[in-house]
């Protein structure tokens, strides 16, 4: 039986990863990765390079912590570098460099663009919180508090579960469930009467292996098919579809 928010009635909280479900910045993450990932591979290979692509960003990198996305792509392509620390410069060629070296693109691009915030997934989010639900941001973005507070939505969420804690913390990121866990146990609410809202297929991978009560995959680029190949129960354009109004 589902409730006037589109959830089955048992949901006491809902889980909401950032980019690509509350703020249009999954496109801006994609475009800073094919940058930093495009530039080093032309230096190694010459302008015989294959760029980084769609399918490498989703299969590879999207919604995974920096690190893990750089070491998942580069080992499709069989390419090894050093681990490094998380201080190295952003020209290392180290993993940590790379990943330092694309979130120093991606917060030029935000500095220069701005950040725009989802209306339909604000609208939800009074909704559920009008109805007594609690609610937590989930993200492997360190930089998930200074996006929530230039969209003015960081009282939106009782929890944040992001990189910054996640490393405080030692929880591996998605696709394993451990992010989503412990929002949940911070929430105090078990798994199975929570929702997971995610974009990236490593999100869906970990609403289903955390065994979640319901898994909203939001299909912002087209992937319905490939969200519910990777366990969403329900599949959306936009939030606004599930019905809920505050």
């Amino acid at each position: 039986m589902t409730t006037q928010l589109g959830l089955p009635d048992t949901i006491q909280a809902c889980l909401f990863d950032l980019d690509g479900v509350v703020t249009r910045t999954a496109v801006v993450h994609a475009a800073a990765w094919k940058e930093m990932f495009d530039a080093f591979l032309r230096a190694r290979d010459g302008d015989s390079f294959r760029p980084f692509s769609d399918d490498d960003y989703d299969q590879y990198v999207d919604g995974r912590p920096r690190a893990d996305g750089v070491r998942s792509f580069l080992a499709s392509r069989d390419i090894e570098l050093p681990e490094g620390t998380p201080e190295d410069p952003p020209d290392a060629e180290t993993v940590h460099g790379l990943g330092n070296r694309k979130n120093e693109l991606l917060l030029e691009r935000i500095r220069t663009d701005g950040v725009e915030a989802y209306e339909g997934t604000l609208r939800y989010l009074d909704a559920v919180r009008a109805r007594g639900l609690r609610t937590a941001i989930v993200s492997s973005s360190a930089n998930t508090r200074d996006v929530l507070r230039s969209i003015h939505a960081e009282d939106l969420f009782d929890v944040r579960i992001d990189g910054v804690v996640a490393a405080e913390r030692g929880l591996p990121g998605k696709p394993r469930p451990d992010t989503f866990l412990a929002a949940a146990r911070d929430l105090g609410v078990e798994p199975s009467h929570a929702a997971v809202f995610e974009d990236a297929l490593a999100g869906m991978d970990a609403g289903r292996s955390g065994h979640f009560g319901y898994v909203v995959g939001v299909d912002r680029v087209g992937q319905t098919d490939a969200l519910y190949a990777h366990g969403a129960d329900v599949v959306v354009k936009d939030l606004d579809e599930l019905g809920g109004r505050a």
